[in-house]
């Protein structure tokens, strides 16, 4: 949701990342940081939180007033999840990993690593102390301590199998060389999900790979695109939905194949959300908002025309991150 998207919108933000210091800064106050670009929102079951741009992170109990976090960092934050009302994490550039214990409110540095040079691009926990950062070429890491500690890990059953056998040949004859390319060897991972029976992993070169013993190990699925996966989603029913660059979307049920979705318009999306039975938004660039309900996509544009990267549905309202801040429209009955 991700990399390439983030690299365009926030080059400025990510000015940032090209200084190695020895303590990261803390986020600037701003008078208006509702209209900062913003990446992810989250709604905690008290309040909402969102984050983006230079460290903003902003949060609200009605949509309509937004107060501004205290953030150890200035680098642009890509994704936001809370386990309960009170404890969340947020990652974004540099590998920086931050928590909150109070609902978002004040937020304590956990990692971060600027000599890494990579953005971590979705946070997920299935529990208050079980988590996973994902992010460009491959990164994952994993905490069991809330945080505390995270390890890093290399996922080489995602390789191709090509791939596979020239690291195994590097690691006996190249130690730095096999360190060096499995930096950069594998996909970005752009967003893992959890559903009611196993994980999922999606990113670009049409990766989908999934988990079934909450991440200890992976396998990746039948190739089905060879473009980029941003964002995926499931039901209670068993429906899939994936979809990506270009306005790629696919879909399928328990049992059946990914089946493509016709849509003649490519904007690249970012997000999908559900909203109601059986009925889908999928929120791209440019200002659209596409409508998946009963195998039928519909089309809404937005009028200013800017991406949206992620929405939450709120008291009957879609309030949205977007490029340049929060938008809030009604959901239609």
């Amino acid at each position: 949701m991700k990399y390439m998207l983030y690299a365009g919108l926030a080059a400025v933000a990510s000015l940032s990342t090209l200084s190695i210091a020895a303590e990261p800064l803390a986020a600037i106050v701003a008078t208006k940081a509702d209209k900062t670009l913003l990446t992810d929102i989250e709604y905690t079951g008290k309040q909402l939180v969102a984050v983006g741009k230079h460290g903003t992170i902003i949060t609200s109990s009605n949509a309509k007033n937004w107060q501004q976090a205290s953030v150890p960092t200035q680098v642009l934050l890509t994704a936001v999840a809370f386990s309960g009302s009170q404890l969340g994490w947020a990652c974004g550039h540099d590998a920086t990993i931050i928590h909150t214990n109070d609902g978002g409110a004040n937020w304590q540095l956990q990692q971060v690593n600027t000599q890494l040079d990579k953005p971590c691009l979705d946070i997920l926990f299935t529990s208050e102390l079980h988590g996973f950062a994902v992010g460009a070429y491959g990164m994952f890491y994993e905490t069991s301590d809330g945080g505390k500690h995270w390890q890093k890990r290399f996922l080489d059953s995602l390789l191709f199998a090509d791939d596979r056998d020239y690291l195994n040949d590097l690691k006996e004859s190249d130690p730095q060389g096999y360190e060096a390319e499995t930096a950069s060897i594998l996909p970005h991972f752009n967003r893992i999900v959890t559903t009611k029976d196993k994980l999922m992993l999606v990113g670009e070169m049409g990766l989908l790979a999934h988990s079934t013993d909450n991440g200890k190990t992976w396998q990746r699925d039948e190739e089905i695109y060879r473009g980029s996966f941003f964002a995926y989603a499931s039901d209670e029913q068993g429906q899939e939905i994936v979809a990506g660059l270009r306005g790629n979307i696919f879909s399928r049920q328990v049992g059946e194949q990914w089946q493509p979705i016709s849509n003649n318009k490519t904007a690249t999306i970012n997000s999908i959300i559900a909203s109601g039975d059986n009925q889908w938004l999928l929120l791209a660039n440019s200002g659209v908002i596409f409508h998946y309900k009963n195998n039928q996509l519909t089309i809404e544009q937005l009028a200013d025309g800017k991406a949206i990267l992620d929405a939450v549905i709120f008291e009957n309202q879609l309030v949205m991150a977007s490029e340049n801040g929060i938008k809030v429209k009604g959901m239609a009955p």
